[in-house]
């Protein structure tokens, strides 16, 4: 995401880029912002020394910890929502009775900060069930359990065990809604939003949507399954009524509103939000927007999305396959000497970075997401094609990935248009 970000930014007119941390290609855009600590305050401070214009944030983390009010107290500008508005995504109790409190769809849920209630109630639950902990767990933290003794085991792990630290404290227990899970991402200043390309990330890590959840394997833009009729209906039932919802408790949300959705029988619902750009789903949509992404974020932050006209978009489809090292999103090793990123640039791809680092000239392998290949096309079968062609240009030990990125939306268009 970061990677992603950066190589967008860096496409605006006259624009010198920092970083505070980077992975191998973010280094060749950018220059290293020295930080004299790791304090929220030391950042802004380090950014204030530089004469940092406008400051764009990629993690959850220093959102949910306030970033954006220590560079307000300071007088700098910074793309994104403050601690308050942030608990949109750091408090999945605090989301989800703001939705109950103004209606917002989504499915029905408990709260609970003891385990032995949370497993009596289960005692007495239907299932498949969600069990989320309260805080932020990296995208990991919504577990679907099949059966009583799963739900058992999964209060244990989260509230007794600790396996999400702090961010285990509370846990919200909700229905399991059937239905395809989609990405709508909008920039918004607190009353306005424009919406980015739709897309669809694929979040578990074997094909077929097996096994456990990641940060995401890979996403696809723009989104087949949702036409303009239902983006029409999100923007009405779903976004507008967040914002307001925000206005109404006293919070400006300005910067990135994320919404992970499932298309049910009975309309869209929200399974989470979440307050800054997804990962995954930012390297699919970014190489599809034609218009100046930092005017896009600086609107944001002046409160000037309302004057925008509509964004300009690229007429293509595109396809982002997650590389990522074995053993991923459990234990895996890192220091794997990656090969190939030029042949799959070749090829046409744009190849982002996540966990890379530069060693002696060479670039290795440094997270569990390693890099995020993006092929482009006039078709969906285009697209997938593309970036499956960059893929097999680059080599790692113990490289993984999903070999069907995309093919649920690909279906999704057969059915509906047999001919194809």
């Amino acid at each position: 995401r970061e990677h992603t970000l950066m190589w967008k930014l860096a496409q605006s007119k006259e624009v010198e880029l920092f970083y505070i941390e980077a992975n191998a290609g973010m280094e060749k855009i950018g220059k290293k912002l020295e930080v004299k600590g790791e304090s929220l305050s030391e950042i802004a401070e380090a950014a204030r020394n530089e004469g940092i214009d406008f400051t764009v944030v990629g993690p959850e983390k220093p959102l949910v910890e306030g970033i954006v009010d220590e560079f307000n107290k300071k007088g700098l500008k910074i793309f994104g929502p403050d601690k308050e508005s942030s608990k949109l995504e750091g408090s999945k109790v605090f989301a989800k009775e703001l939705m109950r409190k103004y209606n917002i769809p989504t499915a029905d849920f408990e709260v609970f900060s003891h385990p032995e209630r949370a497993i009596n109630f289960l005692e007495r639950k239907d299932f498949p069930l969600v069990i989320k902990a309260d805080g932020l767990a990296g995208g990991k933290g919504a577990i679907v359990c099949k059966n009583f003794n799963e739900g058992k085991e999964t209060v244990e792990r989260i509230m007794i065990k600790k396996e999400f630290g702090e961010a285990g404290n509370k846990i919200v227990i909700e229905n399991f809604l059937e239905g395809e899970e989609v990405s709508i991402i909008g920039i918004t200043d607190g009353v306005n939003i424009i919406f980015l390309p739709t897309s669809q990330d694929h979040k578990k890590i074997y094909d077929g949507d097996k096994g456990p959840n990641t940060g995401g394997m890979g996403a696809y833009a723009p989104c087949v399954l949702i036409n303009q009729e239902m983006l029409k209906e999100i923007k009405e039932k779903i976004m507008i009524p967040t914002i307001s919802a925000m206005r109404k408790e006293g919070k400006l949300f300005k910067g990135v509103l994320y919404a992970g959705l499932i298309i049910t029988k009975e309309g869209p619902k929200v399974l989470e939000f979440n307050v800054r750009f997804g990962d995954p789903e930012t390297q699919a949509i970014l190489p599809l927007l034609k218009t100046d992404f930092l005017e896009l974020l600086i609107a944001s932050e002046e409160g000037k999305i309302g004057k925008l006209n509509k964004i300009s978009l690229e007429h293509y489809y595109s396809v982002c396959v997650i590389l990522a090292s074995q053993g991923y999103p459990r234990k895996y090793e890192k220091g794997k000497k990656i090969y190939g990123i030029e042949k799959a640039e070749e090829k046409g791809c744009i190849v982002f970075h996540a966990g890379t680092k530069r060693t002696d000239g060479d670039i290795i392998t440094d997270g569990g997401r390693v890099l995020g290949i993006l092929g482009k096309g006039k078709t969906l079968k285009e697209a997938i094609e593309k970036s499956y062609e960059g893929v097999k240009e680059i080599k790692f030990s113990n490289m993984y990935y999903r070999k069907d990125i995309a093919q649920k939306g690909l279906a999704f268009l057969k059915k509906v248009y047999p001919s194809l």
